[in-house]
């Protein structure tokens, strides 16, 4: 009877054994199997390789662990996987904020650069309206110019016909002194001959 209740308790000790190793074994497969998860990400695997070693080195610490460490090696490769997921998962975050910024300057520059060709085309327009002012002011200096010259002309061919009306006007008048000197001198010549004619 005492070999049976002896045989009993061994074997109750070898099955709870067991189920410890089996549930040590599984802490081990769950944390490894999260880390190689971790690891094979292709957003968050290239990130915290440090921690990543640090966790992968607690795991086997905790595969290694005696009965009474296991509980601290536990916690530890716990904590340890949890760390490196985060920090991979913040470097990720740390990355994508980097390339918005990266991003965000290169719109800036666009902006600058789309704005500083706005003001270069328009101050072309404003140097094209400066240009243009500049020739219609020429033009209407020349046209004004050539108004005054006109002006000029027509003062001078009014004052050549106004002399011309002048000459004429005075050879008028000889010619009528002469006409009426002639006249004149014809009557005279007339009353002269009877007296010529005389006794």
């Amino acid at each position: 009877m005492k070999t049976s209740v002896r045989c009993a308790l061994v074997l109750l000790g070898l099955v709870l054994s067991l189920a410890v190793q089996a549930k040590e074994d599984m802490d081990v497969a769950r944390l490894d199997n999260s880390l190689t998860q971790l690891a094979g990400d292709p957003k968050l695997g290239m990130y915290a390789q440090a921690e990543q070693a640090l966790a992968r080195e607690a795991i086997q610490r905790l595969a290694q662990a005696s009965s009474k460490d296991r509980p601290h090696a536990l916690y530890i490769a716990e904590r340890r996987v949890d760390q490196a997921r985060a920090a991979a998962e913040l470097a990720e975050i740390q990355q994508e904020i980097a390339q918005l910024d990266r991003e965000h300057a290169q719109l800036v520059l666009e902006r600058a650069q789309i704005d500083a060709e706005a003001a270069q085309r328009e101050l072309e327009f404003q140097r094209m309206q400066y240009q243009m002012a500049q020739e219609e002011a020429e033009r209407l200096r020349l046209q004004g110019l050539a108004a005054s010259q006109a002006a000029e002309q027509a003062r001078q061919l009014a004052e050549a016909q106004s002399r011309l009306a002048k000459a004429a006007k005075r050879q008028a008048e000889l010619a009528a002194q002469a006409a009426k000197l002639l006249r004149s001198q014809v009557q005279g010549g007339d009353a002269a001959k009877p007296a010529d004619n005389g006794p």
